[in-house]
């Protein structure tokens, strides 16, 4: 199976880190232009959906085939196009586990070979914002700006408090660094519309404005 996938560095380190399949053969772009030159693929991975700003103009030559997008904040139903979304946030790629939603179960049958070529199972969740563990960390990164700005503590000092208190892998703001306040505040702007326990802190607000 040949695949192409639009990614960074970054993110093609992350998705490598699992291993893959004999066979299965990659062609790695940075760019939707790229994509022309590469429409005899079997399906396509774009994990850069969000960066383009959700332009899904690039994806018309890709209809019959499987399209995985790294999208967040928007649903299948708001994209508009028979996708298959997946949670590529930095830093979850490097589960072998994957969050991943179809609203067609052709689809689902599909993404699982192909993911199971990139040695992940996948966990099929709702179609809804933010999967469930990105809902969770930035909620987890929320309260801890909430903290910081009532001067309970340091930003150092809460995410110490974090990993031996609750043994996670990284502190709320550790986490920020790697998944990006940007996205964070996006997601968290996003799903405050419908679910005000979901407003972000003023200071993440303002922080991530400044990045």
């Amino acid at each position: 199976m040949r695949l192409v996938i639009l990614t960074n560095e970054q993110l093609k380190e992350e998705l490598l880190s699992t291993g893959v399949s004999d066979d299965c053969k990659i062609d790695w772009i940075s760019s939707p232009k790229e994509l022309l030159s590469h429409t005899n693929t079997d399906a396509l991975i774009d994990l850069l959906f969000e960066d383009n700003s959700y332009d899904v103009s690039h994806l018309n030559d890709y209809l019959r085939k499987p399209v995985f997008v790294n999208s967040m904040n928007k649903t299948i139903a708001e994209i508009e196009f028979p996708v298959i979304r997946i949670n590529a946030w930095p830093g979850f790629l490097k589960r072998n586990i994957a969050e991943v939603s179809s609203t067609d179960e052709t689809n689902k049958n599909e993404a699982e070979k192909i993911l199971g070529l990139l040695n992940r199972k996948i966990e099929w969740v709702p179609d809804i914002k933010g999967f469930i563990s990105p809902r969770i960390v930035s909620m987890i990164i929320n309260e801890a700006y909430f903290t910081l700005e009532e001067n309970v503590s340091t930003k150092e000092e809460i995410d110490i408090a974090m990993k031996l208190g609750t043994n996670y892998p990284y502190g709320p703001f550790e986490w920020s660094k790697k998944i990006g306040l940007k996205k964070i505040a996006g997601l968290l702007k996003e799903l405050s519309i419908t679910e005000k326990r979901y407003k972000p802190s003023s200071l993440l607000i303002k922080e991530a404005s400044q990045q």
